[in-house]
């Protein structure tokens, strides 16, 4: 098996969230901490204004800037290609939260670690699919061999205008994006 990461499918996603209470819940995560965030964004004006949403958690890079930059080797890249954070080894510096361009670890004031996506490797391990990918009412979201996923879905692209340059970590994140997902012209919407 190659590098692992996830699919996410623009045109299907409604916005309901269920990815990302099912994520906090699975993790047990305060009210302040959240690994997989579904964010909704308007493009164009009235009257032709539509919006289209992104669920986002970490896109497990090739080149993670969390793990190159971690004073204590807390941030680790699996076999697998998932990246994940050691809490013991970690000390609470937030250096992973500052240099992640797309902003998916996060800190936990209270346990005073930063924590993020780990594909939910314990269920994995026991052959099911991560909690977001089977919370997902639409199947808006995939995971797995990401070399599978692109073959699969042709023409997945792993940019979009609203997040940063994939250049620099390369992501292993696949996207189908809608025609609004493919503009520029963008504004978060707060719901």
């Amino acid at each position: 098996m190659g590098k692992l990461g996830f699919y996410f499918d623009s045109t299907l996603c409604i916005g309901c969230r269920t990815c990302q209470v099912a994520c906090k819940d699975r993790n047990e995560l305060p009210d302040h901490v959240i690994f997989r965030e579904v964010q909704t964004y308007q493009v164009g004006v009235y009257p032709t204004a539509s919006r289209f949403n992104l669920a986002a958690t970490c896109n497990h890079c090739e080149r993670p800037a969390c793990v190159e930059n971690c004073p204590t080797g807390a941030c680790q890249k699996a076999e697998d290609g998932t990246v994940f954070i050691d809490q013991d080894v970690c000390i609470g510096c937030r250096t992973c939260t500052a240099v992640c361009p797309y902003s998916h670890p996060s800190y936990d004031e209270d346990r005073r670690v930063s924590g993020k996506c780990d594909g939910c490797k314990t269920f994995r391990d026991n052959g099911k699919n991560p909690v977001c990918v089977d919370a997902c009412p639409m199947r808006a979201i995939e995971f797995g061999d990401v070399d599978e996923l692109r073959a699969k879905h042709g023409d997945a692209v792993s940019e979009l205008p609203v997040l940063p340059s994939a250049a620099t970590t390369q992501p292993n994140l696949l996207l189908h994006a809608s025609s609004e997902a493919r503009r520029s012209d963008f504004n978060e919407v707060v719901l």
